[in-house]
Formats: structure tokens, sequence, C-alpha cells
């Protein structure tokens, strides 16, 4: 996949997911602003892209003020002479259970994941309109937004939203030529480590240097960060320019197209529904098969 020519800004690429998609693109021959609160953490990924023949610069700064998506967007523009793709990757966690749950940790969730993506992207349409050669907004999602997560209320509520601010601006920047879809990731990080059944598994790995085991790759779609990239690597190429307004989902060997929600049972009543009428139907009618919620517990195969 060749990016030569092209710009992009990654927020939060000082480690993890972040740097793996800064690094792809940089790979692929993208110019690239990596972003982070921590200036060493960007600072090695900068030295990294340029030892292996890229180009890239640090922003320091916290994603989510329009102050911090204005000087990402001028950096790219400054240093590269242009903008052609966002990944608003930057993210936080404060878990708790919702009765725990402060205002300051649902604050600080929401505004790194959902105001950030929305004040960068923000600020990155409004430059690729200006040039009018297009572009591409690539916006990290997660599982726990599409089907929620116990402990998760912020981040669930921000990782939803995010898939929602892709299929309105997919709409809002079709004219422009500007792609938007959102990507919903799987891939062994300090937060997958956390859970009992991953944690084990990925240290093994990361100890021997052996692959993950298949089950892990293909029944819970779980790999390295570098087997997300490439789907960064792709939404940024021109072989994606019609793929817009989609929520992907990819980790491990597992590559997936989310469905939007929809209608999944409907019944009609002459005149209108009764709470009486609606409590004799619905185990029969529309709630004869209820959605499913939540992430699936892992599965690992017995020993």
């Amino acid at each position: 996949m060749d990016l030569r020519g092209k710009v992009a800004v990654v927020t939060g690429s000082g480690r993890g997911l972040g740097r793996a998609y800064a690094e792809a693109l940089a790979q692929a021959g993208a110019a690239v602003v990596v972003n982070d609160v921590d200036a060493e953490a960007a600072s090695t990924v900068v030295k990294a892209i340029e030892e292996d023949g890229g180009r890239a610069v640090a922003v320091v700064a916290p994603v989510g003020p329009t102050e911090t998506a204005d000087r990402l967007v001028a950096t790219a523009v400054e240093e590269f002479g242009g903008l052609d793709v966002m990944v608003t990757n930057a993210g936080i966690l404060r878990d708790k259970v919702l009765w725990k749950m402060s205002d300051a940790d649902f604050d600080a969730v929401v505004d790194v994941h959902l105001r950030g993506t929305f004040t960068c992207a923000r600020a990155a349409a409004v430059r690729m309109r200006e040039q009018g050669r297009g572009g591409s907004l690539v916006l990290i999602s997660s599982p726990a937004g599409q089907r929620g997560n116990f402990g998760q209320t912020n981040y669930a509520a921000a990782k939803a939203g995010i898939v929602a601010m892709a299929r309105t601006w997919a709409m809002e920047l079709a004219r422009a030529e500007i792609s938007v879809n959102a990507v919903v990731p799987v891939a062994a990080t300090e937060m997958t480590k956390t859970i009992p059944a991953f944690g084990p598994v990925i240290e093994e790995a990361e100890r021997t240097g052996t692959p993950f085991p298949e089950w892990l790759r293909k029944d819970e779609g779980l790999g390295t960060v570098e087997d997300v990239a490439s789907l960064i690597v792709f939404l940024a190429s021109d072989a994606a320019r019609s793929v817009t307004g989609q929520a992907i989902g990819i980790g491990g060997d597992r590559l997936a197209l989310w469905s939007h929600p929809q209608e999944k049972a409907v019944a009609f009543a002459d005149g209108g529904w009764s709470a009486d009428a609606i409590a004799e139907s619905w185990e029969t009618g529309v709630g004869a098969s209820p959605e499913t919620y939540g992430i699936p517990a892992p599965n690992p195969p017995a020993a």
C-alpha cells in the first residue's frame, strides 16, 4: 500500500495501538504527526519512524480541547504541507460500576474520547475541505461501544457515540470526497492483559516470542497491535476512497463489518398500543427473541 505524498495525524500515538498506527502509516510512506501527553513516548515514536526512513514530528498535548485539534492540523500543514488522514485514537479509562462512577470519572473519559474525536475531526474536515482533494477520517471505537461492557459506562457511551458520528459525518462530508469510518479494534494491550482468560496467554507469548494460539486469533479475534494497523493503512489509502460510513472490526485473523442498528421485529395494533396490549403480546411478539448485550466472555479451549 503506497501512502507516499499523504500526511496523517494520529492522536494518542505514543504507545500501544496508536504507536502501531503511526508506524504503519509511516512505513507505507505517509508523513505522520505523532501526538501524546507523554513527551518522552512521543519523541521515541518519532525517532523510531525517522530511523526507519520515515518522516514524523511530535505534538505533546492532551486531546479534547479545540486548541489541541487546531494545533495538530496546523503542525501537519506547517511541517508537511497539508493533511490527508486524521486518526482519532487517543483515549483513557476510568472504569467503575454505575453507582460508584463520579462525575469526574465520566467527564474525563467522554472529554478525551468523544469530544476529542469531535474536535480533531472537525479541525481536519475544515482543512480537508479547503484543500479540495478529499481525505480520510478514521475514528477508533471499541467492542464496548457496540455491545456494552461491565464497569464502562463512560467508555462504552463514548465509543458508541463515535460510531454514530462516523455515520453522520460520512453523509456530511461525502460531497467533499472525505471518507469517514469507525474502526473496532481488538488487540493485545495493557488493558486486555487484565482479562483473566487473555492475560496469561498474552504474557506467555511476549515472554517466549511464540505466536498467539489459533483460538485467540480466530475465535476471539485478538492478535497484536500490528494486526490492527493494516486496516488503518487501508482506510488511509486511495484503495478505500469508496469505503465510508462503516464500522469495521479487526483483530488477530478476523476482519469484520459491524451491522448498523435496525428494527429486528415489528408488530402493529390498530389505533396504537396500550401498556396492557404490549405486556400481553411481548413474549410472543416483538420480544420473542431479545437481543444479547455485553461483550461475550472469552472461551478458551479446555486444557
